[in-house]
């Protein structure tokens, strides 16, 4: 494509203090942490952020308040080259916090806040939605989620729902919306039953819809149903050491968006997210450690390296 492919990315956008401690805590009492960030992040804007530097142009639509708060959440995604104009500012609400421990594995604890007023469905989309090559869309903000997924739908855009944990209701209200799913294991077994392996919940979920879906399952890597085959396939994730798998999800499924808006084949735009959300897991601070392409080609080429080139 001559042009950078345009992205738009609704969702959650928080203010994200992260502190990386040995162990997570088992019991209450006070616990220091050996490193420590805090900066603007949540779903929709961390796949913001990978999307965009991964060569996209993106722009996001989240809610925050009219607070100090959000005029930081704001700056901080700005300063990655994300198109902010669309995000709401609610009179009188807080912006969205969140507290998270990140243990000498790579795994986490993650207690958000999301303020009710700042989360009511909009009333309208904030643009024609014809003009982006694909829309991805979180479960946070789910009235601004389900309006983006039929809007473009109709465009005839990839229409792509990061399924992640969420009510039951919720998660009802979008899949049938979108014409991609990613959903994360905890959320399919939520959709599918508690007891199903990935494999089995991504062969079930399949089966509730038309739309592409797929399951990630972390290290284990990711699985697809093949609808002209009948039956699911696995897309290993690289083997790393990882140091932080916060805001991971979030960079597959943004670089996800981009190989759909480029037209990679599926399975290797899941193997362009699986190898951009290892990257991540290589560095602490969240959405902070989402790789450039090159570092992301350099990847794939390593993995699978009788596969297409991106």
């Amino acid at each position: 494509m001559s042009r950078p492919v345009k992205l738009l990315s609704v969702g959650a956008l928080t203010l994200d203090t992260i502190l990386r401690v040995d162990t997570l805590p088992a019991h209450q009492g006070k616990f220091i942490a050996s490193d420590a960030v805090q900066i603007a992040s949540g779903m929709a804007a961390s796949a913001a952020c990978a999307a965009r530097r991964l060569g996209a142009a993106v722009s996001l639509w989240a809610s925050a308040g009219d607070d100090s708060v959000g005029d930081q959440l704001v700056a901080g995604i700005e300063a990655e080259g994300v198109d902010c104009s669309f995000v709401r500012r609610v009179d009188g609400a807080r912006s969205a916090l969140a507290s998270i421990l990140v243990d000498a594995h790579g795994e986490r604890i993650i207690v958000p806040f999301y303020d009710r007023r700042a989360q009511t469905d909009p009333e309208a989309l904030p643009a024609d939605l014809s003009a982006f090559d694909a829309v991805l869309v979180d479960v946070r903000w789910p009235g601004a989620a389900a309006l983006a997924l039929s809007a473009a739908r109709a465009a005839g855009s990839p229409a792509i729902l990061d399924a992640d944990t969420a009510p039951l209701d919720v998660l009802k209200r979008l899949l049938p919306l979108a014409s991609h799913i990613v959903a994360s294991e905890p959320a399919a077994r939520i959709v599918c039953g508690q007891a199903l392996d990935p494999e089995t919940a991504c062969a079930d979920l399949a089966s509730r819809t038309d739309a592409f879906v797929a399951v990630t399952g972390g290290a284990a890597g990711s699985w697809w149903f093949d609808r002209s085959a009948g039956f699911v396939r696995h897309v290993a994730a690289p083997r790393i050491k990882a140091v932080d798998t916060l805001a991971a999800g979030d960079v597959f499924h943004g670089a996800f968006a981009v190989g759909l808006a480029e037209a990679m084949p599926v399975e290797q735009a899941l193997r362009f997210a699986s190898a951009a959300a290892a990257l991540k897991c290589l560095r602490f601070g969240g959405r902070l450690g989402a790789p450039d392409r090159a570092e992301t080609l350099a990847m794939m080429a390593t993995h699978w390296p009788d596969g297409p080139k991106a």
